[in-house]
């Protein structure tokens, strides 16, 4: 056999980063020394595995069919490293676990702490870091599980809904807006707008604004809930938040709640697991407890979430 795991790590680590410089700092090599093991592995393969275009390294067809054994190899490398290390420590597995949405860290404890109790022998790890692109570093073999607002196409994973969370437009209580029944999208084209994700990252931005061609007439990313309200609160603008996040703050006094657009505008949560994992108790156990704990109404949950193959597009 000519690769060998270190050359399956180098392949994924171009394909990951785009850069020669950038995969060579991941895998603390030099440049000229990732260089030459790629000379290397295109020799024993007998064919080219990278082009450059515009700075940038691109797969050929080659190249994309290492990446992607590449990438199934390592996922189950790291599965198969993980349970014999919990073997050895007597532990039943490790779940680790990423959203793509930080609110959705605040109602995850009461899951946490349940889930604890009926799964004792379980190591939870909350994947912070992953957030902001759960689902390469999914089929990296880096997570376990992937809650996603974003559409999950990838044969290698199995997915479930979970629930639906609506969103709603939070403005100060006289604003113009406070007074109607719902905001139109178009209206939010002369608004101040406050986003705890930046434009590219947004749900609200890329399943309806963005689409429709509407963009805020000024528009400022805060990381931070309560700040964003404390700004709508004095006036200095409006967002689009997630209704279980807000209404406790939502008084009538100084700031109202609207519906955006006249059926409402929801995000629809769906569970990813790669299809290995797909039956493992525990997992289902967690999604079980997702689906109780989320801060939503009843009719917007999935009544018993089953994990499924995605089937490909087409």
């Amino acid at each position: 056999m000519d690769l060998e795991v270190r050359h399956l790590r180098l392949v994924v680590a171009i394909a990951e980063h785009g850069s020669l410089t950038a995969a060579a700092e991941q895998l603390h090599l030099t440049q000229s020394a990732l260089s030459h093991q790629l000379r290397d592995i295109e020799e024993r393969l007998r064919a080219p595995l990278f082009l450059r275009r515009n700075r940038r390294m691109t797969a050929t067809p080659a190249g994309q069919r290492l990446i992607e054994a590449g990438l199934a190899v390592l996922a189950q490398l790291e599965r198969t490293e993980t349970a014999v290390r919990d073997l050895g420590q007597e532990k039943q597995g490790l779940l680790r676990v990423a959203t793509e949405c930080y609110t959705c860290y605040h109602w995850l404890p009461g899951v946490l702490r349940e889930f604890g109790a009926k799964c004792p022998g379980v190591d939870v790890q909350i994947q912070l870091e992953a957030t902001s692109r759960p689902l390469p570093v999914l089929l990296a073999g880096k997570l376990d599980l992937a809650l996603m607002l974003s559409p999950v196409r990838d044969r290698r994973l199995a997915t479930t809904p979970l629930f639906r969370d609506e969103l709603l437009v939070v403005v100060p209580a006289r604003h113009r807006f406070a007074s109607q029944p719902y905001v139109h999208a178009s209206q939010l084209a002369d608004e101040n707008m406050f986003n705890y994700a930046p434009r590219e990252d947004s749900y609200v931005f890329q399943r309806l604004l963005t689409p429709a061609g509407i963009s805020p007439r000024r528009l400022q990313q805060v990381q931070l809930t309560e700040a964003i309200l404390e700004l709508v609160r004095a006036g200095l603008g409006v967002s689009v938040l997630a209704r279980w996040a807000v209404e406790p703050y939502l008084d009538r006094r100084s700031l109202a709640g609207v519906r955006l657009t006249a059926n409402g505008f929801y995000r629809h949560w769906t569970a990813a697991v790669p299809r290995g994992l797909a039956a493992t108790p525990y997992i289902g156990e967690f999604l079980r407890l997702i689906a109780s704990h989320a801060p939503v109404r009843r009719s917007d949950v999935t009544s018993r979430p089953v994990l499924r193959a995605v089937r490909p597009a087409g």
